[in-house]
């Protein structure tokens, strides 16, 4: 597979939706995870990331203009022992409960489909990377209506083994903007991921639509010592 230009890739798409990039450091010491939000609505767009243990969570940044929490209100990032699991929606938890009573990542993702937001079906993405004893392996998941017909929910689980140094895949919502939003299709995106989570929150950031992102969540693993560095970038701050 081509590995695409990070920064072509986000500026060409106005509307990539929400998107999760997993991967390893150029050095090959580091794991790294990134989550952001864009949004079209002014519902959508009232929003930042805030910590909460060792995950995040999405928040109203204006309580009073919340209309509809549904899909919007949700835990992108939770961490189950070694486990780091990022996803668009509250299929984190289903992951995370999943995982918890010894359920694979493909397996938990099973009780779960696209989001019920017609006519755009918006698929469901997820992420979970492993960092135990030096060793990191990681996939990802999409599930998405069958070419917008709702009646079919299309599964599929791309698993990275532990990856390649200066190596990430990114996969997102969207396959661009348009009415009603067509989902992303293919395999996950190989990009490259450098060895600094300051340039890399930097480079996803600054290369995201200006009036369409909304929040970036940044995770670099050190995968001998287990220590993590985190970066969250609200555009409402």
């Amino acid at each position: 597979m081509e590995m695409v230009v990070l920064e072509k890739e986000l500026q060409e798409n106005s509307y990539p939706g929400r998107g999760i990039i997993l991967g390893k450091t150029a050095d090959g010491k580091k794991a790294a995870a990134a989550y952001f939000i864009m949004g079209r609505s002014e519902n959508s767009r009232n929003r930042i990331f805030v910590q909460e243990g060792q995950g995040i969570r999405t928040q109203a940044f204006d309580p009073s203009k919340l209309t509809d929490p549904s899909l919007i209100i949700y835990a992108p990032v939770r961490v189950l022992g070694d486990v780091t699991i990022v996803t668009n929606g509250d299929q984190t938890d289903t992951v995370y409960e999943g995982m918890e009573r010894g359920l694979t990542f493909e397996q938990s993702l099973r009780t779960r489909e696209f989001e019920p937001d017609a006519p755009n079906y918006t698929p469901r993405i997820s992420g979970m990377m492993e960092v135990k004893d030096g060793a990191f392996h990681y996939s990802l998941s999409i599930l998405k209506s069958n070419n917008g017909n709702p009646e079919v929910c299309n599964r599929y689980t791309f698993d990275y083994g532990c990856g390649v140094a200066g190596e990430g895949h990114f996969i997102h919502t969207y396959k661009c903007d348009g009415n009603p939003l067509p989902s992303f299709e293919g395999e996950p995106k190989l990009v490259a991921v450098p060895d600094d989570i300051d340039d890399f929150a930097k480079l996803l950031w600054e290369n995201l639509n200006p009036e369409n992102k909304v929040s970036l969540f940044v995770r670099y693993i050190d995968l001998e010592t287990g220590k993590s560095e985190t970066r969250i970038v609200n555009k409402n701050q």
